[in-house]
């Protein structure tokens, strides 16, 4: 994950929304990729992709399956794309994803609202489904399901872009006696999320056919190739059409000891898991949100005070968001201050030893005490 100390402005809104992606096979090149009204500065894009094993990079040589191509064609564009997600795979910088092999609809469902909260996407790629007819899982309604999948998406961050991909060909016959009709559904799906005044673009997958598959449902390189062509043009005409905002105010937070970052210890969720500094990492556990109550938060807890103490040496931990002054940590002289104790956080010592826990100290400039800043949602 390519993570950004703070929230990067985007561009500019440009013209209004863009109809559905048609069928035609997508551009070749990333220097066609760019609309004709597109705006002077790409937005900077944090990318959720999220889906099973065709997003998790199955059957690819690399295992970045579409996701890498997709990642260099951004660079090369200006994008600055930061990949997010909790999990990992292929051989590329930024391996981050949602892809989970095996998954169903109902399954991708019941991670959405932790995704979104966690990572603020700006984007996400969503192609899912197969594996619901592989497993004969209520076939009749997966449509309905998808459509309802959007719209948790869509009001979990009513910003977001989601790239609503229809599913590629398959061999397998238990998958492509129900994907037409499901496929047929995707479009009318993207519209009616557009015309409630959501972000949604179908993005049509039927350029993949079975030459382009390394096995009866997962893509070869060159069928990722083609994936991560669609994926960039609907990007690229949602970018022309000003939909793509700046990223939500997600981070790592980075201490003024020199290659340190606010760690939550072992990534643990526990009402009283201590807050520490450690080597800058790029996972989860150092990655904070920061809302407009002034309140740190990760994993949905919040960075708080221990006891509610005030006094010098009081250790910072995880606790249940109680709206406390324990846990507001207003900005302060590059760092952050406890407005209830009138002390900062802190580096005890200044130390540099991982898994350091961090407390309450009199503010004193140092570096032990600065932070980068976020910017509340």
């Amino acid at each position: 994950m390519r993570r950004l100390p703070t929230a990067i402005t985007a561009a500019a809104a440009a013209t209004a929304a863009l109809c559905a992606i048609g069928a035609g096979a997508p551009p070749a090149s990333a220097a066609r990729y760019r609309a004709a009204d597109a705006a002077p500065t790409p937005a900077t894009v944090r990318l959720l992709p999220l889906g099973d094993s065709i997003t998790w990079g199955q059957a690819s040589s690399t295992g970045n399956g579409f996701r890498g191509p997709l990642a260099g064609a951004l660079t090369d564009e200006g994008h600055f794309p930061d990949l997010v997600g909790g999990t990992q795979h292929g051989t590329m910088a930024d391996p981050d994803n949602e892809g989970h092999p095996g998954w169903r609809i109902d399954q991708i469902a019941g991670i959405a609202d932790s995704a979104l909260r966690t990572y603020r996407p700006n984007v996400v790629t969503l192609m899912i489904g197969t594996n619901d007819f592989n497993q004969n899982h209520q076939v009749s309604t997966a449509a309905d399901r998808l459509h309802a999948l959007v719209d948790r998406i869509t009001t979990d961050d009513p910003g977001v872009t989601v790239l609503l991909a229809s599913l590629i060909v398959s061999t397998n016959p238990a998958v492509e006696q129900y994907r037409p009709a499901y496929n047929a559904a995707v479009p009318g799906i993207a519209q009616a999320e557009q015309a409630a005044g959501k972000h949604v673009r179908f993005v049509d997958m039927s350029a993949l056919t079975a030459a382009d598959l390394s096995d009866s449902e997962h893509p070869n390189d060159g069928g990722y190739q083609k994936m991560a062509d669609a994926f960039n043009s609907a990007l690229q005409q949602a970018d022309a059409a000003g939909w793509i905002g700046t990223p939500g105010p997600s981070g790592v937070v980075r201490s003024g000891i020199a290659g340190k970052c606010l760690n939550d210890f072992h990534a643990q969720t526990a009402n009283g898991n201590p807050v520490t500094v450690r080597a800058c990492n790029n996972t989860n556990a150092q990655w904070w949100s920061r809302t407009a109550d002034n309140t740190l938060r990760i994993y949905g807890k919040c960075l708080h005070a221990a006891n509610g103490g005030t006094a010098d040496g009081t250790r910072v931990q995880l606790a249940d968001c109680d709206g406390t002054g324990a846990q507001v940590w207003q900005p302060y002289e590059g760092g952050y201050k406890n407005p209830q104790s009138g002390r900062c956080l802190d580096d005890p010592g200044s130390s540099t030893v991982d898994n350091t826990q961090l407390q309450l100290w009199d503010c004193n400039g140092t570096n032990a005490q600065k932070w980068t800043a976020l910017q509340p949602q």
